[in-house]
């Protein structure tokens, strides 16, 4: 059964990754990481008839793919916890509704992953499930649409925004299987220090990834040189220095293990995506491509997998409110 210590979550019979897929879109296979992921889709529709159908279609065939590598079918699994940006999580909810698996629709923004993989491995390993998934995706049009302008519009980006991915990333936690293994993690709190810019995601979210960092440190009384990594997901260029920074003023330096997902999935000068990259996709999409690959042969032995989300909505920056921003956090270990 799952046990706490303050805030941290260690888990008695900690449960495996068994298989993992991660599928993007044609401007994210031009980036840095390109070769690690599964599947690249040139065509941003998915053959689909609109954008949100495309990011149910994205989902939809990152867990198929996932199931595949794993030798499982659909009915092996006992719950799917899953979640995207899109209102009410359609995106998700849409994409597995043919699947007659148990389901848990998750909001974390993008920190979705995350908490997605903390829920299915707490329901692994107290037994509840032998198998669940943690399923997440996003797209650069749908959240264009919904949190921005009309993409039509051509309106100026800031030099503070982050470019939202086409992509997906799904992972299936089981009790029984080898490394990589879902050791603990920590649930995030809602922090809020008034940032009111909704296109400086990063500045919003480092306090949040900050919080959970620390209180998992203290917790298990670890330091960051006990880790390989310690990955964020997405701060970007903006909010990766500031993280560092805050963690500073409580002593405790991640500079040296300090990885983000939203800085590694571009090249931002050549592709032009200003601050990096974001999106329920972003991180997803990297821990499943590139790093618990690296877990898996022993590369990494130990990581922390801190997911960043600021939870606005389209109105609540236009209302005047600030943004309140979360950080869920796992650790996967190779043993």
């Amino acid at each position: 059964m799952p046990k706490q210590k303050g805030s941290a979550i260690r888990l008695e019979h900690p449960p495996c990754l068994q298989s993992y897929a991660a599928i993007v879109g044609k401007k994210e296979g031009e980036g840095p990481l390109g070769s690690c992921f599964d599947r690249v889709e040139p065509d941003p529709e998915l053959g689909e008839k609109n954008w949100e159908k495309a990011e149910s279609h994205l989902q939809s065939e990152t867990l198929s793919l996932a199931l595949q590598k794993g030798g499982l079918q659909i009915h092996d699994l006992d719950c799917i916890v899953a979640g995207d940006l899109i209102n009410q999580c359609t995106g998700s909810s849409f994409a597995l509704r043919e699947t007659e698996v148990p389901f848990l629709g998750v909001y974390g923004a993008c920190s979705t992953m995350a908490e997605a993989l903390l829920l299915a491995g707490i329901l692994t390993d107290s037994g509840c499930c032998k198998r669940a998934a943690a399923v997440t995706s996003s797209h650069f049009s749908t959240a264009e649409r919904q949190f921005r302008f009309p993409l039509s519009y051509g309106g100026q980006r800031s030099p503070t925004a982050q470019w939202t991915c086409t992509a997906s990333g799904a992972a299936v936690v089981s009790a029984k299987g080898k490394a990589p293994r879902l050791l603990g993690g920590c649930i995030g709190r809602i922090c809020d220090l008034g940032v009111t810019d909704a296109s400086n995601m990063g500045a919003a979210m480092a306090p949040a990834a900050a919080d959970t960092i620390q209180r998992y440190l203290t917790d298990t009384g670890t330091s960051p040189q006990d880790y390989d990594a310690i990955i964020t997901g997405d701060l970007g260029r903006i909010g990766s220095p500031l993280l560092i920074d805050l963690l500073l003023k409580q002593g405790i330096d991640i500079s040296a293990v300090h990885r983000d997902c939203g800085c590694m999935m571009f090249d931002d000068k050549a592709q032009d995506t200003h601050a990096g990259g974001s999106g329920c996709g972003c991180s997803a999409s990297i821990l499943c491509a590139h790093f618990l690959p690296q877990l898996a042969d022993g590369t990494l032995r130990r990581v922390l997998f801190a997911a960043t989300g600021a939870l606005l909505s389209l109105l609540s920056p236009q209302q005047g409110e600030s943004i309140p921003c979360i950080a869920h956090l796992v650790e996967l270990g190779a043993a």
